[in-house]
């Protein structure tokens, strides 16, 4: 099955190979040990102000350690995180690995019923979680109890700053409703227990489990994706060689990653968490990427950002600001468009703003994340996902599992080092999604071109099929993206007596004075009668996930 041309080769970067050797690396912490031996002095991550360099992260992540391995937990624990980019989450996910455990990273704004879920799935031993959601436990700590648990505030790690903040989040702003856990500990005082433990350093390979990495769930129920030290390790040097040729252009001294995404999702995890260890870089922590003010005053302070990973609608928001336009980040190597499509109307608009192209890549919890990727040297947004990154290959299939002609819309598969090892405790979901040759079938629907850049069309159930024919829902979202006094929009397939399905729009305004009609009238000239959307409705939002991704399942229930 696999592609023997493999053609995308041919237009890989100079100097990218075709392959990965990550076989240098015993585990995880060996690339976090020596991120620690090189860069003792320099800053590892800030937040709100506050600078931790990497040897008080080495320090702090291996108290945590020994914390976590003087309570007994069995080989192979897990331990749940459910922080959001807090200087804590760095320690904790550090501390967990570095104990020999698992970690499972929690999306902070799940429900009680969300977490109970995935604390259950897990069979989590410890959580380490935020005061502000610590309610959230508390009303699911009787069916799902953790024997151990962790709760930290959002200033705890900043010294006397800290104390401000936190009266601020709990008496200004209100932001933490009551609670009430028995027998919890402070983060500090885990640290504290661990520094007068010995740490005694496991002995991991890279077969060990080191991620759960719940996907979004966005089609149906949350599952574990069971991503060993070798899954990461290889796609942080996957994407480390792809972003050499940028380097090699324009050295600088230390990278600066702007963390806007959140740290507990696999693309901020990858990209900015252990590749900006890797690196000896500087992670910029941004709590609240909504908080659009806040937001805008870190990146006024911070010309020296290179790394800028995103999503459509953060990029998209960013630029309906008019505060953003007197930002500048002359220092960008690279702005990576990823977690959902790029619109082309939002990417051209970052580039003349800001004069950086977004890259967009592509990847999923299962591939750890990144599998295909635009080189960070293209001069304009391509409207491709890139080439599959060394070691990686990529082919487009049909329902029978038949590879496809170039240009014929398939199911985008994907083998390669980052592949997750299954999901936890779902041999069938696991066979349901693997070839019978270790492809993962993503569920994606896309088309491969003879260079081998492949161009996503959409989610396969997201697909609309309107008298038989497939309306792919991207492809009408980036023409009602185009009409004037559009701000951000979402199409579903929804039940027709005469069509089977037919096309509705859910759009924000930018502009009051937008009307159905003028959008009705703008795809007349766009789109072919049946991608036309049957029905508009206008709202003040759409849902999200925490990454910015539009939930559309949700835009179904309304």
């Amino acid at each position: 099955m696999a592609n023997p041309s493999k053609p995308w080769l041919k237009n890989y970067p100079d100097g990218v190979p075709p392959e990965v050797d990550y076989s240098g690396y015993t585990s995880l912490l060996e690339m976090f040990e020596e991120a620690f031996t090189q860069y003792p002095e320099r800053d590892a991550c800030e937040f709100l102000g506050k600078r931790m360099n990497y040897r008080q992260l080495d320090s702090h992540s291996k108290h945590f350690a020994s914390y976590l391995q003087s309570l007994g937990l069995e080989s192979g624990a897990r331990v749940a995180i459910m922080l959001p980019n807090v200087l804590q989450f760095q320690i904790a996910m550090l501390g967990v690995l570095r104990a020999g455990f698992v970690v499972v990273n929690v999306n902070p704004l799940y429900t009680a019923r969300e977490l109970e879920y995935q604390l259950k799935d897990s069979g989590a031993s410890a959580l380490v979680i935020l005061e502000n959601f610590a309610h959230v436990y508390q009303d699911v700590m009787k069916s799902a109890p953790i024997k151990h648990v962790v709760v930290t505030s959002i200033g705890e790690m900043i010294g006397l700053k800290g104390a401000i903040v936190n009266f601020v989040v709990r008496n200004i702003k209100k932001a933490v409703p009551k609670w009430d856990v028995p027998q919890h500990i402070s983060f500090t005082s885990a640290l504290d227990a661990g520094a007068r433990h010995h740490w005694t350093k496991p002995n991991k390979t890279q077969d060990d489990i080191a991620f759960l990495q719940y996907t979004g769930g966005t089609t149906g129920v949350s599952k574990g994706a069971i991503l060993l030290h070798r899954n990461i390790l290889a796609n942080v040097l996957q994407t480390e060689l792809w972003l050499e040729p940028a380097l090699k252009r324009k050295p600088v001294g230390q990278l600066v990653f702007l963390c806007a995404l959140p740290l507990y999702h696999i693309f901020a995890l990858t990209a900015c968490s252990v590749l900006g260890m890797r690196k000896g870089g500087l992670l910029v922590l941004v709590p609240n990427p909504r908080d659009f003010d806040s937001f805008i005053k870190l990146l006024k302070k911070h010309p020296d950002i290179n790394i800028f990973p995103g999503v459509n609608t953060l990029f998209n928001a960013l630029l309906h600001k008019p505060e953003f336009a007197s930002v500048k980040l002359p220092n960008l190597l690279a702005t990576i468009g990823g977690g959902m499509a790029m619109q082309k109307v939002v990417a051209d608009h970052w580039q003349e703003v800001t004069g950086a192209p977004i890259a967009e890549g592509y990847g999923l919890s299962e591939t750890s994340p990144v599998a295909c990727v635009n080189s960070p040297l293209i001069e304009r947004f391509t409207g491709y996902i890139g080439l599959p990154v060394p070691s990686t290959e990529v082919v487009i299939l049909n329902d029978d599992g038949v590879e496809v002609p170039f240009g014929t819309p398939g199911e985008i598969c994907i083998r390669g080092p980052q592949v997750m090892a299954g999901y936890w405790n779902k041999p069938e979901e696991t066979k349901n999604v693997m070839t019978a040759d270790g492809f993962f079938k993503s569920g994606d629907i896309g088309i491969m071109n003879e260079d081998g850049f492949t161009k996503i069309v959409d989610r396969k159930k997201d697909m609309i099929l309107v008298s038989g024919f497939n309306v792919y829902p991207n492809e009408v979202e980036e023409v009602i993206a185009l009409v004037p006094g559009v701000l951000e929009c979402a199409v579903i397939g929804v039940p027709d007596d005469d069509s089977g399905e037919a096309v509705k729009a859910f759009i924000v305004k930018a502009d009051d004075a937008l009307t159905a009609e003028a959008v009705l009238e703008f795809c007349k000239e766009q789109l072919t009668n049946y991608k036309r959307p049957k029905h508009i409705v206008f709202r003040k939002d759409l849902p999200k996930t925490n990454v910015g991704k539009i939930l559309r399942r949700e835009l179904r229930n309304l």
